[in-house]
């Protein structure tokens, strides 16, 4: 590291600070990289938040993603009457399960990844969990956003 000449030498805390900073913004460049507006995946447990479908009954009803079509639409298996459905993901919702429950990380760096549900963040709408299988297996990331974790049928 080059220093002007009138500092002497850095101290443990302002190089505590920069690095922390650096991975800040690395973090929010891989964030950014891998975040896609799609986050279907099967497996998972949604809610289904369509009011076309309301009349039909199936307003905030749960289902499993038993198909994913393409990239947007989903076939979902009703939980209570096991009716199958074909939904747009802009009409679903994901699912928190209870602190302990598995999850799915459907958006961001680890995405595609599964994870155990250890707390929620109820004032910033994000939770924390620690990643079980995967890539980044035994990490446990920062926050992440509710709508990027969804529970696991």
């Amino acid at each position: 590291m080059i220093l002007p000449k009138r500092l002497t030498k850095p101290t443990k805390l302002t190089v505590k600070f920069a690095l922390e900073e650096l991975m800040r913004e690395e973090e929010k460049a891989k964030e950014k990289m891998y975040r896609k507006n799609y986050w279907l995946c099967e497996g998972i447990i949604v809610k289904v938040m369509s009011k076309p479908l309301a009349n039909k009954g199936y307003y905030k009803q749960k289902g499993v993603v038993r198909k994913v079509i393409d990239k947007y639409v989903v076939e979902i298996e009703t939980l209570d009457n096991k009716h199958v459905l074909r939904v747009d993901q802009d009409e679903l919702e994901t699912i928190i399960p209870h602190i302990g429950g598995l999850v799915k990380i459907v958006n961001g760096e680890y995405r595609c990844s599964n994870a155990r549900l250890v707390g929620v963040d109820t004032n910033k709408f994000c939770a924390k969990v620690k990643i079980e299988k995967g890539v980044y297996d035994g990490r446990v990331p920062n926050a992440i956003d509710y709508e990027d974790i969804c529970k696991l049928a």
